[in-house]
């Protein structure tokens, strides 16, 4: 029975504070495997950032908040997406970690990356929402989970 080899680990990243736990848990991972880390920040909806809820970016000093960027330009977003995972990066301590920026569906996007970077399995978190959020919104995890091919590792997030 042949092996089946992980090279590549690509951890989906939103800007909740929570983001840090599964970087961190993705990159450890990915280190027992000996794996490729690819960072990815999906940026939708410019209203989304916008909102009153939407939380600081990650959860630790340092990071700048988002109420200091531009949220009605999506260079601005880009931007500061950038900033996110570099910094991520570099808190993580390895130069080799890809980072990729997205525009469009978070679902849809971390698949359709997933699938050409050739990653061999997802990280992602699954945060704990109200019942009428994922109602409305509905689970970003649990359509990747669906949708997709590619094996996913989710970290619970839910706060205690």
């Amino acid at each position: 029975m042949q092996t089946l080899k992980m090279e590549k680990v690509m951890i989906a990243l939103d800007y909740d504070p929570t983001a840090q736990k599964v970087a961190e848990i993705g990159f450890a991972l990915a280190a027992a495997m000996k794996a490729e880390v690819i960072l990815v920040h999906v940026i939708t909806d410019i209203k989304y950032y916008s909102s009153l809820a939407y939380s600081p970016i990650v959860g630790y000093t340092g990071m700048m908040a988002l109420n200091q960027v531009k949220k009605d330009s999506i260079g601005s977003l880009i931007h500061a997406s950038n900033h996110f995972l570099d910094t991520m990066k570099d808190h993580l301590g390895d130069k080799a970690i890809k980072t990729i920026v997205l525009e469009g569906d978070f679902a849809e996007s971390i698949i359709n990356t997933a699938k050409k970077q050739n990653a061999d399995i997802i990280v992602m978190g699954s945060h704990s929402k109200k019942m009428l959020e994922n109602i409305l919104l509905g689970s970003v995890t649990e359509k990747v989970l669906h949708e997709s091919d590619i094996p996913l590792f989710i970290v619970p997030t839910k706060k205690q």
